[in-house]
């Protein structure tokens, strides 16, 4: 009875630790704007959509087992679809966004489908075929896109209702997006399908003899992915107002992948640091070398990479194993080896027990003491035993 009376208090007060760490979160996420600079807002802002894009990277990739190469090539999708209707349809800017995800959704189904029997470095260079592929198209649609000029459309702008300026709403409506972002992206990988897409990461022929069907899962694994990335693209063109050919080339898939591992795959926290190494880094790098800012964004993906190999979410997981497994060892080497003061102070027991020191006479004392004369005169004149007679002479 104490045994479950312990384990409830212990899963209640997790519970309530939960909690409370969400709501400072919430608050701490919420008042942002109001305390930073706008151009540090805007950094903020694109941390939360990049890691919309890089929660859907990560339902294809640190769940699904599969890899892809042409990520960017979705978020483009995404960007252009809004910004398409913004210039040539004059629509409201909260339209484009479902139209985006169900664009995105559908585009993505449609290239998983020949992606089925490829996996491995084969999926790998055919997604990347993609990135590559999508800006000289869109460069080539220039009645659509704007060719390489692109397409300049109006922010975001917040209602007057709000009194909030133009980077606060932006935020704002962002953040709500993107936590709604990661709680399907949550539900989700706890509904039957996210059990299902689990099984056929572990194991496909577990999954099949289960009763998975892998073709369904892997496409919509590939479906879900492009529509979170399409809906970043929509974000990014409310923020930004410019979309070009230039700004999705491959490199943005290369450079989502490596935020995506060095944040922690397979991590539902993974995404937000993600998002925060793709924005900040570069940025770190060009202020410490201007020369060769790729060297230096190279190398801190290398240090952070031998620091943390499960990435920066599994990193106090690693912290608090090496921990546990190291503190006993010196719990038990300190035990073992005896305290040096305490040690000197006592003197070695003697072998005969608690009896007092008795040293031996030495010879010179031993013959000195035999060869005393006794006191008594009668002794003195006594003959020693084996003595020649006396004559009367003496």
């Amino acid at each position: 009875m104490s045994t479950i009376i312990a384990t409830f208090g212990t899963d209640r007060a997790r519970r309530l630790r939960a909690t409370l760490t969400l709501l400072l979160a919430v608050a701490i996420a919420v008042g942002a704007p109001f305390y930073f600079a706008p151009f540090q807002v805007f950094q903020l802002t694109m941390v939360l959509l990049y890691a919309v894009a890089l929660a859907g990277l990560n339902l294809l990739v640190g769940f699904g087992g599969q890899i892809s190469l042409g990520h960017g090539a979705f978020f483009a999708a995404g960007a252009y679809t809004s910004a398409v209707m913004l210039d040539r349809y004059d629509t409201g800017h909260l339209a484009t966004l479902p139209v985006a995800a169900a664009g995105c959704f559908l585009l993505g189904l449609a290239f998983g489908v020949p992606a089925l029997r490829l996996r491995g470095l084969y999926l790998a260079l055919v997604t990347l075929a993609f990135a590559v592929f999508l800006p000289p198209l869109l460069k080539r649609l220039e009645p659509v896109t704007g060719g390489s000029m692109g397409l300049t459309v109006d922010k975001l702008q917040p209602p007057e209702w709000s009194g909030l300026a133009e980077d606060q709403w932006l935020y704002l409506v962002v953040l709500a997006v993107t936590a709604a972002a990661l709680l399907l992206a949550r539900n989700l990988l706890r509904s039957r399908a996210g059990r299902a897409l689990l099984a056929v990461r572990d194991n496909e022929s577990a999954a099949e003899v289960m009763g998975v069907r892998l073709s369904l899962h892997k496409t919509l694994a590939f479906a879900w992915s492009a529509m979170f990335a399409g809906v970043a693209g929509c974000l990014y063109t409310w923020v930004i107002g410019f979309v070009s050919p230039d700004s999705f080339s491959f490199v943005l898939s290369i450079t989502l992948l490596a935020g995506l591992v060095v944040g922690g795959l397979g991590s539902l926290y993974g995404p937000l640091l993600g998002a925060a190494f793709v924005m900040y880094v570069p940025s770190v790098s060009q202020d410490l070398s201007e020369a060769a800012p790729g060297v230096v964004f190279g190398l801190l993906i290398i240090t952070v990479m031998f620091v943390a190999p499960t990435g920066l979410a599994g990193l106090p997981g690693r912290v608090r194993a090496v921990a546990a497994r190291r503190l006993p060892r010196a719990a038990a080497t300190r035990d073992r080896t005896p305290d040096a003061g305490s040690a000197s102070d006592v003197e070695p027991a003697s072998p005969a027990g608690d009896a007092p020191d008795e040293r031996p006479e030495s010879p010179a004392a031993s013959e000195s003491s035999a060869t005393d004369t006794p006191a008594d005169p009668a002794v003195a004149d006594a003959e020693p035993v084996g003595a020649p007679p006396r004559t009367e002479k003496e």
